[in-house]
């Protein structure tokens, strides 16, 4: 399993390389038992990231809007 401060720091889209891999080996059916589960906690713990980090980019997402006189209005995404 990676470190958890490596998992901490990578961006989303290593992250989603990184469990697209983890998907192909276990997919496989041929690491053993205690490699697979390794690899399935390490893949929960980068789809947490994943998860925190959609979070994240969510809140800062706004949605302009036509105030109604021609401009527009910048509101948060809800």
């Amino acid at each position: 399993m990676e470190p958890k401060e490596k998992i901490e720091t990578m961006t989303f889209e290593a992250a989603m390389a990184r469990l697209e891999e983890i998907v192909r080996m276990l997919e496989s059916g041929n690491a053993p038992l205690d490699t697979s589960l390794s690899l399935f906690e390490e893949g929960v713990a980068l789809v947490k990231l994943c998860n925190s980090k959609l979070d994240t980019a969510e809140q800062k997402v706004k949605i302009l809007t036509d105030a109604g006189d021609g401009t527009l209005v910048e509101n948060d995404m809800k």
